[in-house]
């Protein structure tokens, strides 16, 4: 009887000892450990001094240090335009193509500043000799064309907006001529600059007929500072060969007189 309840108490137990020692397997069993991982930038990294229980992915995006890309530097400067010129190329197509500035212009739908007059000048060969030619350089402004009055003919004449030169008849000395500016919004007002009394200039005879008798007033000139030099020099020779004939010889009288 002994030995059967011993049986019983064994069969009994076994199922609690079987458990209980299952358990403790399992808490001694060595933890499972994962690597840390960094994801840097397309490149993964494993960190072995790092151990987790549970398994877990760690992204971490560390910047890398770019050295700046240094941009060039781009130097504004004027574009090669001058608004002087007749029939050239438009500043904003050359600012396109070279990246250069523009001056300011006013808007199309303002009225067009005023362009200024360079030169009246009187035509001396070809056919036209004896007309006179009207220079102006163009506004800041969008200008689509340009009128050239002439003080008291009665007539106006229209050019287009690359134009820069006009001819006129024979003009008299002080007749008034005027540059205007035409756009759709209006036309630019008369100023100082745009408009320019005709002046007859110097011939060709009256320059060299000033240039003559300038030479010919400096040369006679030169000949009085040299002829009074040469009097004074004259001067203090005749003075020198005076003065040692006066004194003579003094050594040559005493030997005489002994």
């Amino acid at each position: 009887s002994l030995c059967g309840n011993l049986a019983v108490l064994l069969l009994f137990l076994s199922p609690l000892m079987h458990s209980h020692l299952f358990a403790r397997a399992s808490t001694s069993s060595p933890s499972i450990t994962r690597k840390k991982a960094i994801n840097v930038e397309h490149f993964t990294i494993v960190n072995p001094n790092t151990d987790y229980d549970d398994f877990s992915i760690v992204h971490e995006v560390v910047p890398s240090a770019k050295s700046p890309r240094l941009n060039s530097e781009v130097v504004n400067t004027p574009c090669e335009y001058n608004s002087c010129l007749e029939n050239q190329e438009p500043c904003e197509m050359i600012k396109a193509r070279e990246g250069c500035l523009c001056p300011g212009v006013s808007d199309e739908d303002s009225p067009p500043h005023a362009p200024r007059i360079e030169t009246l000048r009187p035509i001396t060969t070809g056919e036209n000799a004896g007309k006179i030619e009207v220079q102006w350089c163009a506004p800041d402004s969008v200008v689509s064309s340009y009128k050239v009055t002439v003080e008291g003919s009665g007539n106006d004449l229209e050019f287009g907006d690359g134009a820069r030169r006009a001819t006129v008849g024979s003009l008299e000395v002080g007749t008034k001529v005027c540059v205007e500016a035409i756009n759709k919004a209006g036309h630019s007002s008369y100023s100082d600059f745009s408009c320019k009394r005709y002046e007859r200039p110097e011939s060709l005879e009256l320059q060299l007929l000033a240039g003559v008798i300038g030479g010919g007033i400096v040369l006679i000139l030169l000949l009085i500072i040299v002829a009074v030099v040469l009097c004074r020099r004259k001067m203090c020779q005749k003075a020198q060969r005076e003065s040692g004939g006066g004194l003579g010889n003094p050594s040559y009288k005493s030997e005489r007189a002994s």
